[in-house]
């Protein structure tokens, strides 16, 4: 069974310092460790200590013969995003990550498959960079959950949305900045309960912003399952109806009505959780997802997936169909 992972984050082994040759801000930049990790530096600060998984292709490939899985959908470490940067600074690292990433494509086009990252702080400028990407063999997008604290619904980034649409570039949103950040870093905090809020809230944005209303072609999947936007639709379908003065501004429609035209990533833990969102999108929606290499990721690649009692038919889905069809891929491209 064709296995696809779509949700997995690679870096460059060198980076150029960004924070001295632009003179501001806290680029990441890696220092190699003799031991072979490296040190994310953000500025002069310490961010994360990372393992060469992170950036050898090679290395990856054999971690994932471990579990039966080809092919890996692979884009950046949300991190590098930098939105907050000066357009002409954020296109040039763009480039730089996005051209790494062409590369693999190319050089092993069974095992990778490639989304790239934009300039999203501005509209021109990540249009003129997805139309590059797709150019250079990329089938799609990573973002953030949020633009600068501002949500993916502002009118300002609509143009980049509908190009995507145009040019049949799927869309995969990720948690990052997360809100609250700074009141509740103990017990890592930001990750377990700010990353699954994030992801709501892009969701609800483009929901009720009409977005995904307005762009009925857009393919977009949304990272970690989705994060707490299905196990709390009951609450969000409520406050739509009893609310609607407030919700239903700008787009009428129940966001219970846009189940099954989205995707979500499989990233749960939990097969209980799992047969929930299953039941609400239906497995042609649902891809399978790990976050490799990190450790808060399903870093044994739907493992649980496997062992369990969902049908065949769910079960492949799930492991590559799903994700075919939300990056309009040919399966025949893999095997």
């Amino acid at each position: 069974m064709l296995k696809i992972d779509m949700h997995t984050h690679i870096i460059p082994k060198h980076l150029p310092n960004w924070t001295e040759k632009f003179g501001y801000g806290k680029f990441i930049f890696l220092e190699h460790n003799d031991n072979g990790t490296a040190d994310m530096m953000q500025g002069g600060k310490f961010f994360r200590r990372i393992e060469e998984n992170c950036w050898d292709e090679d290395v990856r490939i054999t971690d994932y013969q471990n579990f039966e899985t080809q092919t890996q959908v692979v884009c950046t470490i949300p991190v590098m995003f930098s939105y907050w940067a000066k357009t002409e600074d954020c296109v040039e690292l763009s480039r730089y990550l996005n051209d790494h990433i062409a590369d693999l494509v190319h050089r092993y086009p069974k095992n990778y498959i490639g989304l790239a990252t934009i300039p999203m702080q501005d509209q021109y400028a990540a249009i003129r960079e997805l139309e590059r990407a797709k150019e250079i063999g990329m089938v799609g997008i990573q973002i953030g959950s949020n633009i600068n604290d501002k949500n993916l619904s502002e009118d300002e980034f609509f143009p980049i949305f509908e190009a995507c649409e145009r040019l049949g570039m799927a869309v995969m949103i990720h948690p990052w900045q997360m809100m609250g950040f700074d009141s509740m870093e103990k017990y890592w905090l930001p990750w377990l309960v700010g990353m699954p809020a994030e992801t709501s809230r892009a969701a609800c944005s483009l929901i009720f912003g009409g977005v995904l209303e307005r762009l009925p072609n857009l393919r977009v999947c949304f990272s970690h399952a989705g994060g707490s936007f299905l196990p709390t639709l009951g609450r969000i379908e409520h406050g739509f109806n009893c609310r609607p003065d407030l919700v239903a501004i700008d787009n009428p429609i129940n966001p219970r009505e846009y189940l099954g035209k989205f995707w979500v990533d499989c990233i749960t833990h939990d097969i209980d959780a799992l047969k929930y969102i299953l039941n609400l999108q239906g497995s042609k929606r649902v891809c399978l997802g790990s976050d490799y290499p990190f450790p808060l990721g399903d870093l044994e690649i739907g493992k649980f997936i496997e062992d369990s009692d969902l049908s065949a038919e769910t079960k492949a889905n799930i492991f590559s169909s799903s994700t075919l069809e939300w990056l309009n891929l040919d399966k025949k491209l893999f095997v």
